[in-house]
């Protein structure tokens, strides 16, 4: 059993026809994050509460970063001073921005509080949804063979060890184009496993995410389209299904999307063109 502060043991009475006994189980931790921005506005440094997010501890920054990109707010880097953790308390982080620097919060209009299970359920409007990506939906001539696809959906279950132990955690992980593993983040949010891994690549100037597979562990919604168009990547799979409006923003930003993958079969939704028979 591999010590991480994303898993919490319990003990749990176990229940079967033949037995009831006391056994030690394995949960996946789930704790608020408030995440806050800080910058300066009219010659004084202050701090907005952006969200507070149910979220699994770990890779905190990444899931800073990765949402207020994500959302719009932050363009660039380069407009990050650092990100700081509260020495008061471990659910609290804020994004400290360059002096000149001032966030684009006209963008986001998320209510302060979103669960681990929704990502867009905060927003004040349906328009407010569709955020605007940096990198523009261009012709591209990128492809991945269906070969390749049927691998990555095992490679997933081996390098997800916390859900092989809680059986509780979301994830997603990058792949290249030839279905070597390049990176995974859980979370037992969906929308926060996919803001950790955006947010990892923001910070080593990964973007846009143009030659890499996502591959997202359950199904695929339209927050998660939503966050992947805005770092450019253009072929999303996932284990489970996709929502109708995911598949049609798919189209719209002319992305490939892959539903129910597995090692033998899969469905392919929008951009069908990217994926060889060879």
């Amino acid at each position: 059993m591999i010590q991480s502060p994303s898993i919490e043991t319990r003990i749990i009475k176990k229940v079967t026809q033949e037995t009831f006994s006391n056994e030690e189980d394995f949960l996946a931790v789930e704790e608020p994050l408030e995440i806050g921005i800080s910058y300066t506005e009219n010659g004084k440094r202050v701090r907005k509460n952006i969200s507070v997010t149910m979220r699994t501890p770990s890779s905190d920054e990444e899931l800073a970063l990765g949402f207020l990109f994500t959302e719009g707010i932050l363009k660039t880097y380069e407009q990050v001073k650092r990100v700081l953790s509260s020495e008061l308390d471990p659910n609290k982080v804020t994004v400290e921005l360059a002096e000149s620097e001032v966030p684009q919060l006209q963008t986001s209009e998320r209510n302060f509080y979103t669960t681990s299970s929704c990502g867009v359920c905060g927003k004040a409007s349906i328009d407010a949804i569709r955020t605007t990506s940096l990198f523009a939906s261009s012709e591209d001539s990128i492809s991945v063979s269906r070969e390749t696809l049927f691998e990555i959906s095992q490679k997933l279950k081996n390098e997800q060890q916390v859900f092989e132990s809680t059986g509780g955690l979301h994830a997603s992980s990058l792949f290249d184009l030839n279905g070597n593993f390049l990176m995974l983040r859980e979370d037992v949010g969906r929308h926060n496993a996919l803001d950790k891994l955006i947010g990892a690549a923001f910070k080593n100037a990964g973007l846009p995410i143009h030659h890499s597979i996502l591959l997202l562990s359950g199904r695929a919604s339209f927050e998660l389209i939503q966050k992947a168009h805005m770092a450019g990547i253009r072929i999303v799979a996932a284990i489970g299904a996709p929502s109708s409006l995911a598949a049609q923003l798919a189209e719209e930003c002319n992305m490939t999307l892959v539903g129910f993958l597995g090692k033998e079969k899969f469905n392919i939704y929008t951009g069908s063109d990217r994926i060889s028979e060879i």
